[in-house]
């Protein structure tokens, strides 16, 4: 965690310039050899083919990480059950980011040019995706992340299987001000996803007749927020939105049921809580607290039953799912069905045949949008319950196309 303190500069630095300040803020840490690296080529001459998985599984963010790693190991067992990736094998090699975003990048590279890998799957911050992002499109190399994200982003070697903006951020927007919930606090984590979303949000509030009271952001890893939440207290709001991540969560909302706050008195909407994150900071602290996702445990459908099970067969009865390990393991799917379209490995084969690949995902049918490399998913309004799993409050009656820069909203132009 202190190695995320000493480098609050290149968080900066990120949050203001994008991945070009992400690499000279690294250095040689985010780059190696860029000869080297250019002729970088994935082996697919054996009988087994290499992908990467690259998670932190150490630091703040393993709380969150360490589940999305499994969950790709799962979609690989299955995978290779069901007889591999034109006739392959999956070989998967494990790199630990070390919720450290030079160390990403260093991994990022390790993968491409010393495994060879054919893809990598992983990333959570939009932090560490920034700093590997260069690495990944210098080598020409596929990276598949898991998570939801602030959109404004469109990278040609990077297929998007989380939410963007329009598919997550937007619709919790639209619900609270269904809520009548208009007047909002925006408490974030200080770096790339949560300084870009509460941008979005507040463009949306000032499109919308909604009101934002009051924005604060704490280091990753920080847990002292007594200041954040006396603040929150007295500013008049009728919501938070929260865009905290890894284990600030955990101080957080300890310190807002100390201060008498609840989800009756003022709601807290998150969008980086899923169901393994309920379970660390514990549910007494967040019973009937407000998520947005597209998937949850309770999500209904034969898919989602099977996943559930296999995962818990694997890892425990009482191991729970969510969103960001269901997105991760539907790309290691949604690869492979792109890589046998192709009939090949070969990156711009397997890009070529992406548009319009479809698989019945636990969180229901998804379709990949070639154009963006993102993908068609429904948005979801959850509560927390009693039980620690989250039920659905709320869904966008279908998937949403993906939208990264948010080119359908008028109120969105100036982003």
């Amino acid at each position: 965690m202190s190695g995320l303190i000493t480098r609050r500069g290149l968080l900066a630095g990120i949050s203001a310039l994008g991945a070009g300040a992400a690499l000279s803020a690294c250095g040689a840490k985010t780059g190696g050899d860029t000869s080297k690296a250019a002729g970088a080529k994935a082996d697919t001459s054996g009988a087994t083919v290499k992908v990467g998985l690259l998670n932190s599984l150490s630091g703040t963010m393993a709380i969150s990480e360490v589940t999305v790693h499994n969950a790709l190991l799962l979609a690989v067992k299955e995978i290779n059950a069901a007889g591999g990736v034109l006739g392959k094998q999956l070989k998967p090699v494990s790199q630990d980011g070390a919720s450290d975003w030079p160390t990403f990048a260093e991994k990022a590279q390790a993968l491409i040019t010393d495994s060879k890998v054919v893809a990598t799957f992983g990333c959570w911050t939009s932090a560490s995706r920034k700093a590997v992002k260069p690495v990944f499109e210098r080598n020409k190399s596929l990276l598949f992340y898991p998570v939801q994200y602030e959109g404004l982003e469109q990278s040609p070697y990077i297929f998007y299987s989380g939410a963007t903006t329009n598919q997550q951020i937007v619709p919790a927007l639209d619900y609270l001000k269904k809520q009548g919930l208009t007047k909002l606090y925006l408490v974030g984590s200080d770096y790339v996803f949560p300084r870009t979303a509460n941008k979005i949000i507040k463009t949306y509030a000032k499109a919308n007749g909604m009101e934002v009271l009051g924005e604060d952001y704490a280091p990753l890893g920080s847990t002292e927020f007594a200041t954040i939440v006396n603040k929150v207290r007295s500013a008049g709001a009728d919501a938070v939105f929260n865009t905290l991540n890894g284990d600030s969560n955990v101080a957080f909302f300890k310190e807002y049921k100390s201060a008498g706050l609840t989800a009756k008195k003022l709601p807290v909407l998150s969008v980086s809580i899923a169901e393994e994150e309920v379970k660390s900071i514990g549910t007494q602290y967040l019973e009937g607290q407000l998520t947005a996702w597209n998937y949850y445990q309770t999500t209904p459908g034969a898919a989602n039953e099977k996943f559930v099970a296999a995962y818990q067969a694997a890892y425990g009865k009482d191991k729970p799912t969510s969103d960001p390990m269901e997105a991760a393991y539907i790309s290691v799917h949604l690869w492979k069905a792109m890589v046998e379209k192709a009939g090949s490995f070969d990156v711009e084969k397997v890009k070529a045949a992406s548009d319009g690949i479809e698989f019945d995902a636990p969180e229901g049918k998804v379709t990949v949008d070639g154009a963006t490399q993102h993908v068609h998913k429904t948005a979801r309004i959850g509560k927390v319950t009693a039980s620690g799993l989250i039920e659905e409050v709320w869904n966008s009656g279908g998937p949403i196309k993906p939208d990264p820069y948010l080119k359908g909203y008028d109120w969105a132009a100036d982003l």
